[in-house]
């Protein structure tokens, strides 16, 4: 079977998620940045998507991006690890009347060998970092080729081994988060409620050469001048900096360094 040795940190991370599945939606419903980055990722997203795409969804959580894409009369198989996201992700299709467009299966991506609907797809998706739960990406990625069409899309949304704003908590004394991307190619522990897996991080550059059957389109930060949505309140507090920021980030988003030194990039390749 196709099981890196960094499976079981993927359960874990399952399991944390899990645990969370029926409030997830709740918790992060009301946060401007989380709402922000979700537009920005949809937007780039949007921009390479032919009309009734087939999408592969990669960790899709409770399926809100599912469902918007879904909504727009795109076809999505979303796929995750969590029995629990699942559960939450086709009660949602349903109440959206969007049963159609949208089917699951349970499955790892560490595993994408074993996938009973193998496309071939459009577009290969996925948001917010859920690729940085594994140590073994380049198993991951070199089985993207085999599941999309000639000239498919990926579009991923990662975590760089870098973050400005994560560094500057320096300053206010908060060391442990603002170096937990130093030195981390063993990976940094992380938990959600408790319970604990691994993150691992990686350089847009390193998705570029591992996907070397690819074009790169476009790499660009997300939440590089925009403060990550965990400084709380930001956006409420602070509308008009907030404003400003978004503004700044729209225009040097995709121009080095800030393309690499966000909480995510988002890069946007094409197979040749």
């Amino acid at each position: 079977m196709d099981m890196p040795i960094d499976y079981y940190n993927e359960q874990q991370a399952a399991y944390a998620f899990s645990k969370q599945a029926g409030i997830f939606d709740e918790l992060y419903a009301g946060n401007t940045i989380v709402q922000y980055k979700r537009e920005r990722v949809r937007q780039r997203l949007l921009q390479y998507l032919q009309p009734a795409s087939k999408i592969l969804e990669l960790n899709a959580g409770t399926g809100d991006d599912a469902i918007y894409l879904a909504q727009r009369g795109h076809y999505v198989h979303a796929t995750d690890i969590s029995a629990g996201m699942q559960e939450q992700l086709m009660k949602k299709a349903a109440r959206s009347k969007v049963n159609g467009f949208v089917t699951n299966e349970l499955c790892s991506y560490t595993a994408l060998s074993t996938l009973n609907n193998k496309g071939p797809y459009d577009c290969i998706f996925s948001n917010f970092a859920g690729l940085n739960c594994t140590g073994d990406l380049k198993r991951v990625l070199e089985r993207f080729h085999e599941l999309l069409k000639p000239n498919g899309i990926v579009v991923l949304v990662m975590l760089p081994k870098f973050c400005l704003w994560e560094t500057l908590l320096l300053l206010k004394g908060k060391f442990r988060t603002a170096t937990r991307r130093f030195f981390s190619s063993n990976g940094r522990r992380a938990k959600i409620d408790g319970a604990g897996f691994t993150c691992w991080y990686y350089s847009p550059g390193y998705v570029a050469r591992q996907l070397n059957q690819f074009t790169l389109l476009n790499t660009e930060g997300l939440c590089t001048m925009v403060p990550p949505s965990y400084i709380e309140h930001f956006a409420e507090n602070h509308p008009k900096a907030f404003s400003f920021l978004r503004k700044m980030e729209d225009r040097y988003k995709a121009k080095w360094p800030w393309k690499n030194i966000g909480d995510y990039y988002i890069i946007s390749l094409r197979r040749k």
